[in-house]
């Protein structure tokens, strides 16, 4: 499976989407995306729904996600990493803003990948339409404190779209359809990336009841990579998340994510971060 990465902690854009040719990706960011015009099909981790004028749609981190068009459509795709939300003034907003994205995160993993979010207020729909718009205007204009206003206006965007989920405006299907093996293996990846024990091939086997000559097959059949190269790329980008956010040391970094020790997690993170270590990074990252 293709990946993609965001490579500014912020991007806006308005296009057409001509053709997706049925090629799903992994994105490494958040994204909030508004169908302007059109009608299709919306794919996420294996799963589809149908999308029109007006959809809304949050995806989280390591989704795999695609569209396929029925007809020609044109969106808005706001896309932005958790270091563009955590460029606060102060530790306290930092971690703050870090708790209330990861409680954002576990609400959208469980109600936006498995079944269709309907935002049926209308006086939601108008707001949220409203602040995507004010959005596109501050981003191209770039005006002083536009990344402040920006940070506001999806943090108002989230928050609505977070009260239709916790007040169980989803649409629910006649017949509904058992949350897929493959993401229920993804979410214990991610909830016990810090317990190697856990994500071990005999530990997931029992917990999935899956043969152990079969657990790798099967991951890698559903998602396009190894389990191994899954767990190492989030286990990347959570090290490069508390390199940007936090004063932890990169030996505390280690300890807490399962690395073997400082030295094996340096190795790990040039190798996947382009020969940068994560002291280097670190440094880049503070003069950003």
């Amino acid at each position: 499976m293709k990946q993609k990465l965001l490579q500014r902690p912020f991007e806006l854009y308005v296009a057409d989407m001509d053709d997706w040719q049925s090629r799903p990706l992994i994105y490494h960011f958040f994204e909030i995306v508004q169908i302007l015009d059109g009608e299709g099909v919306r794919v996420v981790n294996h799963n589809r729904f149908p999308y029109s004028k007006g959809s809304i749609f949050l995806f989280t981190p390591l989704d795999c996600r695609g569209f396929e068009m029925e007809t020609p459509t044109r969106f808005c795709s706001i896309r932005f990493s958790e270091v563009f939300l955590s460029k606060c003034k102060n530790e306290q907003d930092r971690e703050r803003i870090s708790s209330w994205l990861r409680q954002l995160e576990h609400i959208f993993y469980h109600h936006n990948r498995f079944e269709r979010m309907l935002i049926k207020q209308p006086a939601d729909c108008q707001m949220i339409a409203t602040l995507i718009s004010n959005m596109v205007l501050e981003y191209e204009g770039k005006q002083p404190y536009y990344e402040e206003n920006l940070q506001h206006f999806i943090t108002l965007v989230l928050n609505m779209i977070a009260r239709n989920v916790a007040d169980g405006k989803l649409t629910v299907n006649d017949d509904p359809v058992p949350e897929p093996l493959i993401n229920r293996m993804l979410l214990h990846v991610r909830e016990n990336i810090n317990t190697p024990n856990k994500l071990r091939i005999p530990y997931l086997a029992k917990e999935f009841n899956l043969s152990a000559t079969y657990v790798g097959e099967y991951f890698r059949k559903l998602t396009g990579e190894s389990l191994q190269q899954y767990i190492t790329q989030y286990k990347i980008q959570l090290v490069q998340h508390r390199l940007t956010n936090s004063a932890l040391t990169v030996s505390q970094i280690a300890d807490e994510l399962g690395f073997t020790d400082e030295s094996h997690l340096n190795r790990q993170f040039r190798k996947h971060s382009g020969g940068v270590s994560p002291v280097e990074f670190r440094k880049k990252a503070k003069r950003a």
